[in-house]
């Protein structure tokens, strides 16, 4: 119905780009219900602050309505992500009995006759990915680096573009809003490439949640029951299945948007093919990557040196490490190790040195945990990844492999870096850190590598299905590109035939209803 519309509207761009923008914030109210309201109010906001930051010759007013959209847009991630932690880990901490209260949730019940709980945390869908994606905006009008959007509709439609809006990618400004002035344009080339996109993403998906209900799930809710090597076929099947469950949702965002004429930049660029913990992250979830780069890393030194605001971050996570471990003594652990890092950063420049260079990563990569939520298990996660990053950048100054590596090596630092990035992710998926330790003493001390054939015939069709998942993802690119392109060029009655036998072969393996993808809860 969308397209038969847009077939109507598609010529005519301030009808287009209103139709798409109504039909966004349609799709985002049968998801998200009455938070719709913290979506326009997003869009109004921050629309309203790049408009007087436009206006104004005054650089201090500047920043201060940058401060403005900034400390608005970071208030409300925080409030509805982080105000249950932070109430009940200072009640746990200092023994105080403050009353969580959800304020939108008693407004909602009054205003919508809603039956919202309110003193349990509500989360937006997407609140994560819209928050940053117009945060990207009033930066880059502060910056100069694009004009401010006239059109309050185009802007609403830059920020809630259904396709993207609740899993990503995230856009910037300077890479989309110029998009809104473009003529529609489709070549038979990119009509074949979105349908590409859009049946791979699906096919993922059915994948996903094939891995998902007959191995992972189980093993992650019930660790005990398992081996350690079964256990070990789990771990390496979430990586399988968090990639394709979250790569899948942006190729078919991808390749929606590109049928609407609109180009969204690559997510995900085969990260399993990653040398070193460095690469992956250039690789995966991309957009989230730039986007920490662009407005967090850089502006806090980058590789160059620690600033005043990158220990202000680190204070801040500090606080959080504080309340999720909900004892006093862990502050004065905390301020102990801090001091002792300062006498050594005093007393050697080596030390000193190395800590200035390499504290934005820990920075960027702990915050990056903490924007999937206020746990220890992300914090973890976020804090092994951060530096998994750092003993690479020590491995280059020492590695004797300066030059190319040759074929074999290559085929082990692969292998070590999706080992790595896999096991760090036991944080990311397990529920409690006493599933973590579960699993590990299972890995440790239970791994019955006597099992081995038993296990692979006993889950033969999981383990079929991982082993073509990690196979097809590590064809070469040069090899992807000719099959894509291939299909994106093919007769539209061998590109039927095509969708059609890949759909019925992916049905064999479809685990009934469709899981909700990982990254809504985000």
């Amino acid at each position: 119905m969308v397209l038969l519309i847009y077939g109507l509207v598609y010529k005519k761009q301030a009808l287009r780009n209103g139709y798409l923008f109504l039909v966004s914030l349609f799709f985002y109210y049968r998801a998200g219900g009455v938070f719709i309201s913290l979506l326009l109010f997003t869009i109004a906001s921050d629309y309203t602050w790049a408009l007087l930051m436009h206006r104004s010759r005054s650089e201090r007013n500047r920043k201060l309505y940058l401060v403005c959209s900034v400390l608005l847009n970071l208030f409300l991630l925080g409030y509805f992500k982080y105000a249950l932690f932070i109430t009940n880990s200072v009640n746990s901490l200092l023994g105080t009995s403050f009353q969580y209260l959800n304020h939108f949730a008693i407004f909602s019940n009054a205003v919508f006759e809603t039956g919202f709980r309110v003193e349990q945390l509500l989360l937006p869908i997407g609140i994560s990915f819209f928050t940053f994606q117009s945060l990207s905006y009033t930066v880059d009008v502060y910056r100069r680096r694009v004009e401010p959007e006239k059109n309050i509709l185009n802007y609403g439609f830059f920020v809630c573009f259904f396709p993207h809006l609740v899993a990503g990618p995230i856009v910037k400004a300077h890479e989309f809003l110029y998009q809104l002035r473009l003529p529609y344009q489709l070549s038979r080339a990119e009509f074949g490439m979105a349908i590409f996109w859009i049946v791979n993403g699906y096919l993922k998906k059915i994948m996903a949640d094939y891995l998902a209900v007959n191995l992972i799930d189980r093993m992650f809710d019930n660790p005990n029951y398992f081996s350690g090597l079964e256990l070990s076929l789990g771990i390496f099947g979430y990586s399988l299945q968090i990639y394709m469950d979250f790569s899948g949702y942006t190729d078919m965002a991808i390749g929606i948007a590109l049928l609407l004429g609109f180009r969204l930049k690559t997510n995900f660029n085969s990260p399993y093919k990653a040398q070193s913990t460095s690469e992956f992250w250039k690789r995966w979830h991309i957009s989230l990557s730039s986007w920490l780069q662009d407005y967090l890393y850089i502006p806090l030194g980058g590789n160059k040196k620690g600033t005043l605001g990158s220990y202000l971050c680190l204070s801040i996570i500090a606080i959080f490490l504080v309340l999720l471990s909900g004892q006093l003594i862990f502050l004065v652990v905390l301020g102990a190790v801090a001091l002792g890092l300062m006498v050594l950063m005093q007393k050697v420049n080596s030390v000193k040195k190395y800590i200035h260079t390499n504290v934005n990563i820990m920075v960027t990569m702990l915050l990056g945990g903490l924007w999937h939520g206020s746990s220890w298990l992300f914090i973890i996660w976020g804090g092994l990844n951060g530096l998994g990053i750092v003993l690479h950048k020590l491995w280059l100054s020492i590695s004797p492999f300066k030059k190319e590596n040759p074929w074999p090596l290559k085929i082990v630092f692969v292998l070590l870096t999706l080992t790595f990035i896999s096991f760090t992710r036991v944080f990311f998926r397990s529920n409690s850190l006493e599933t973590v330790t579960t699993i590990f003493d299972r890995l440790v001390h239970q791994f019955n590598v006597d099992l081995f054939f038993k296990v692979i015939v006993g889950y033969k069709q999981g383990v079929l299905v991982l082993v073509i998942g990690y196979l097809i993802h590590w064809i070469p690119e040069l090899y992807k590109q000719q099959y894509r392109q291939r299909f994106s060029q093919a007769h539209p009655a061998v590109m039927a035939l095509i969708v059609i036998i890949l759909f019925t072969v992916a049905y064999q393996f479809k685990s009934g209803v469709l899981q909700p993808f990982i990254y809504f809860q985000f």
